[in-house]
């Protein structure tokens, strides 16, 4: 098991053949670049190569009508002039007499890519295709659009594997109205899209792109414009577009290439870890490639690199998620604890219509191309400077038991720090004297200097009950003097923060299970352990994820000590999730009465694994949101992350 790509060097055949400023970026260069790329990192060679297949008549018809279909078939037989004046017929759509081809490869590679992680072949994959399908519709070509690949994906894993509940997430630039209108009123599929709508003033313009959009009859509520772990979708498919990418000529955004990496892990926790990917937009090559990159890396689980540039929503941002939340809550009742949401004022926008495509030549052009090459070089700076470790995981406990079940990629280390190294730390605390404290901390500090050295990405050692606390002090002071500069400390069970550790912004302590909710300090946060699955889910996304990102940790201890409540699927989530912003750099250290069990399932999430599920979805407790609300409103003038993620 593994990652898939699916791809057919077929799809490079359709062209534009006259001249079309519009639709000349849909170019075959789209997919040879990417490809190129994958090959030169190394990455499709790590993957399990698939070639596409084409789609039968009879599973277009899944979505598309008999007509449309046979439309498509006769563009094969049809010269240039006939085909240009078929393509004014529709928006932004050219044909070629591949057309038919290239679309059919396209939408077979979906079919293809979810017949292998549903039938357990592989884990995940990613369809490298071309054209696109997002805004295709039943009976229109549409936006570069011919067959609505997802949607076909969608369906097929509904009639052939008999799913119930998919989850599909939208991330291109321009709103997909083709895979919403084939799902508006069906509540099996959930459709999550966030795209740049400017209140209808960006392509394609049209009103049901609003948040107040939530679907039709039984599907209200499952059309979300803007994935709620309430649904627990048995599968994920990604729209991926990558033209929000800084550099593109269409979305004229921001986003770098290390963006979609971390939203890959993030839904990779979802559906164990079932995620089928399939392209759809990215016009600027480069950073269309490097994009692509990003996303089959994090597929196959290598640690995505942290984010940089500092973490502070945007006002339009923190809009459009409260417009959201207000349509949401009647159909969701995870959002219906925090009352009701008032819906914002709409910002004032100077856009009059879609921005016109960047032409090469134009200021803007070579604006934004100098903006994407800096962006490009500085990624590709990191990625030099900041390999991969050579160690994915490591795991060094003081007693391998019985029950310790091993991904066969994680390093079993029976090494230890120096003796007099040891000893010397353990001056420090009296509860370090006794032989199995010192070898524990021996461990911990050998695994420790292997993350900080760049030799291993993450690893897991354990610590007897009566030395967590210490273990966890010279831990964190061992990290600080030899080279993390922010660190953050998960500190999960009966572990206080030390009492002379510096408040100097360079450690965030965060203690879960503490006595009460309080911000005792901007970097000394504590925080009851929830009842529930929802109190739980509340309590990692609302507050420990985006404090993290606030934070951007170089460095992450996560500490389970004495008593710290937690089933191993909450800690696998936990330390899933605390794993995407920090680059992949967790140490986590577990009471010795936890292992080996906990050990085996925290292995497993930080080579890349997808976490074991919650179990059924219970609602947070009123005591539990209230002891969160609080926090969060005493936390946030500093941690302006905290303004985008409410609870769930």
């Amino acid at each position: 098991m593994g990652t898939a790509l699916v791809y057919h060097e077929d799809m490079t055949e359709a062209r534009l053949l006259w001249e079309d400023p519009e639709c000349e970026i849909e170019s075959p260069e789209r997919l040879t670049t990417a490809l190129e790329r994958l090959q030169q990192r190394g990455l499709e060679q790590r993957c399990l190569r698939l070639a596409a297949r084409e789609a039968s008549e009879a599973e277009l018809g899944l979505v598309h009508s008999p007509e449309y279909v046979a439309l498509l078939r006769g563009t094969q037989a049809l010269g240039t002039r006939e085909l240009q004046a078929l393509s004014r017929q529709y928006d932004a759509i050219y044909f070629h007499p591949s057309t038919f081809h290239c679309a059919r490869l396209a939408a077979g590679a979906g079919l293809q890519l979810v017949d292998a992680v549903l039938t357990g072949a592989v884990h995940n994959g990613f369809a490298l295709v071309r054209p696109p399908g997002h805004h295709s519709q039943r009976a229109a070509a549409n936006g570069f659009c011919v067959f609505n690949n997802v949607a076909l994906a969608a369906k097929h894993a509904q009639e052939k594997h008999g799913l119930h509940r998919i989850l599909i997430v939208d991330w291109d630039v321009h709103h997909g109205q083709g895979i919403q209108y084939t799902f508006e009123d069906d509540p099996s599929i959930l459709y999550f899209s966030w795209h740049r709508y400017e209140h209808g003033r960006f392509w394609p313009y049209l009103r049901e792109s609003n948040a107040d959009t939530v679907g039709q009859g039984q599907g209200r509520g499952f059309t979300v414009n803007l994935p709620w772990n309430q649904f627990d979708p048995e599968l994920v498919l990604v729209a991926a577009g990558f033209d929000s990418a800084i550099g593109d000529p269409e979305g004229q955004m921001q986003a770098t290439p290390e963006c979609f990496a971390h939203l890959t892990q993030l839904l990779q926790v979802l559906a164990g870890g079932r995620v089928c990917a399939v392209l759809e937009g990215g016009y600027h090559l480069e950073s269309l490639s490097q994009s692509v990159c990003m996303m089959v890396q994090a597929l196959l689980g290598d640690p995505a690199p942290p984010l940089s540039g500092p973490m502070v929503p945007h006002h339009s941002a923190l809009e459009s998620i409260q417009s959201v939340r207000a349509a949401q809550a009647p159909h969701w009742t995870s959002l219906q604890q925090e009352g009701p949401v008032p819906v914002p004022s709409p910002s004032n926008y100077s856009p009059e219509g879609r921005p016109s495509t960047l032409l090469p030549g134009g200021s803007e052009f070579k604006t934004a191309a100098a903006q994407a090459a800096a962006a490009l070089s500085s990624l590709l700076d990191q990625l030099c400077l900041q390999p991969t470790p050579p160690v994915r995981t490591a795991v060094a406990l003081t007693s391998l038991g019985a029950g310790l079940v091993l991904p066969p990629d994680v390093l079993c280390e029976e090494g230890s720090a120096p003796q007099e190294e040891m000893q010397a730390w353990a001056r420090l605390h009296e509860a370090l004297a006794k032989d199995e404290a010192l070898t524990a901390l021996g461990k911990v500090l050998y695994l420790l200097d292997g993350i900080l050295d760049g030799q291993v990405s993450s690893g897991i050692t354990d610590t007897p009950a009566p030395a967590a606390a210490a273990t966890l002090d010279v831990a964190i002071r061992r990290g600080l003097s030899q080279g993390a500069q922010r660190l953050l400390c998960v500190a999960v069970g009966q572990l206080d923060r030390p009492s002379d550790l510096a408040d100097d912004g360079r450690n965030l302590w965060l203690n879960i299970r503490g006595k009460e909710a309080a911000a005792l300090s901007t970097f000394h946060v504590s925080v009851p352990l929830p009842a529930t699955t929802g109190g739980f889910l509340n309590c990692v996304l609302a507050l420990v994820l985006p404090l993290a990102y606030g934070f951007q940790p170089d460095l992450v201890l996560l500490a389970l000590g004495p008593a710290h409540g937690l089933q191993d699927a909450q800690a696998a989530l936990l330390a899933a999730l605390l794993r995407v912003p920090a680059g992949g750099r967790v140490l986590a250290l577990v009471d010795a009465e936890s292992t080996p069990r906990l050990a085996g399932v925290l292995a497993r999430v930080l080579c890349g694994e997808a976490p074991p599920s919650l179990g059924p979805f219970s609602v947070a407790s009123p005591e539990d949101t209230q002891a969160l609300k609080y926090l969060r409103g005493q936390l946030q003038p500093h941690w302006k992350m905290l303004q985008v993620a409410a609870p769930v």
